[in-house]
């Protein structure tokens, strides 16, 4: 299980290590991964730990060595939950940003899936979870990146659910919609970080997040998803969970893209036109028209 320190991840690996699940929790950071332990021990349940650091190749085939020797061959499940926030215009957003939210929310779960792949086919089969998110089939404006490498995470999936069939890996996808992490309270760091907050769209989308960051509700849901695809005899393909996503995916897929670019600029306060040039500003060239230097050569 990766991303188990906080957020859906923590209440995921409890639930799991209180149904009796041998649980490996993966951490990037070794003080929170004692942590974890400390509290999981307070509540009465066991669970282990390696030190994971998802956007590392190397970290990943540490991690899972150290995993193959806890379980003598190899997790039989997989659960990949890792993930990152970027918020911010995609103007706004420099190549370093957008490459370590791919690093650690599509290159390290597509790692990880690929190094797990041998052993599950020698045992004979395995279980496979890819966590992604309502938002990567609702793509949302001032979180292009978040939108993009979930959507690609279950294309991911859906393309490696039929290329594992065979091995008897069953790889089930969960896209959940909002609930209570930090990872609302990262994107807003994120809008306070990577534009001007007077630029459209900053003011309207901080108080959207925060909104939704008061309202939405703690993530159990998810992790009762999470064991129905790790105990189900046939999970199901995917899995949309949280009533924000079941109401806004279908609505995504059903109405007009016109339609659903009207409620993303109402919602977030970008304007739908241009801003008019101030009032004795000539107007440029438009495209393919000739500069004035060349209609002066013509």
């Amino acid at each position: 299980m990766t991303g188990a320190t906080g957020g859906i991840g923590r209440v995921i690996v409890f639930r799991l290590a209180g149904a009796g699940w041998d649980v490996i929790a993966g951490a990037r950071d070794r003080e929170k991964a004692r942590a974890l332990e400390a509290d999981a021990a307070g509540l009465g349940l066991a669970l282990r730990t390696v030190q994971l650091d998802v956007a590392c190749e190397q970290s990943c085939r540490e991690a899972l060595e150290e995993a193959a020797e806890m379980t003598g061959g190899g997790p039989w499940a997989l659960v990949n939950n890792a993930g990152i926030p970027q918020a911010g215009a995609l103007a706004d957003v420099d190549d370093a940003r957008a490459r370590h939210l791919l690093e650690v929310n599509l290159l390290g779960p597509a790692r990880l899936c690929r190094l797990v792949l041998p052993g599950m086919a020698a045992r004979g089969g395995g279980r496979i979870v890819n966590i992604s998110s309502g938002l990567g089939r609702v793509p949302w404006p001032m979180g292009a990146w978040y939108s993009a490498g979930k959507h690609a995470l279950s294309a991911l999936t859906h393309c490696l659910r039929v290329e594992a069939a065979h091995l008897g890996v069953r790889v089930c996808l969960v896209e959940p919609g909002a609930f209570a992490t930090p990872m609302l309270g990262r994107a807003l760091t994120d809008l306070d970080t990577v534009g001007d907050p007077g630029n459209p769209g900053y003011g309207a989308t901080t108080r959207l997040f925060a909104s939704v960051d008061r309202r939405v509700p703690g993530p159990e849901p998810v992790a009762r998803t999470v064991e129905a695809c790790l105990t189900a005899r046939r999970p199901r393909p995917r899995y949309v969970v949280g009533r924000d996503a079941r109401l806004l995916v279908p609505l995504h897929t059903l109405l007009p893209l016109a339609w659903t670019d009207r409620l993303k600029h109402a919602a977030t306060g970008l304007p739908r036109t241009s801003t008019p040039a101030p009032t004795g500003t000539p107007p440029g060239p438009r495209l393919g028209e000739p500069s004035g230097r060349a209609k002066e050569r013509a």
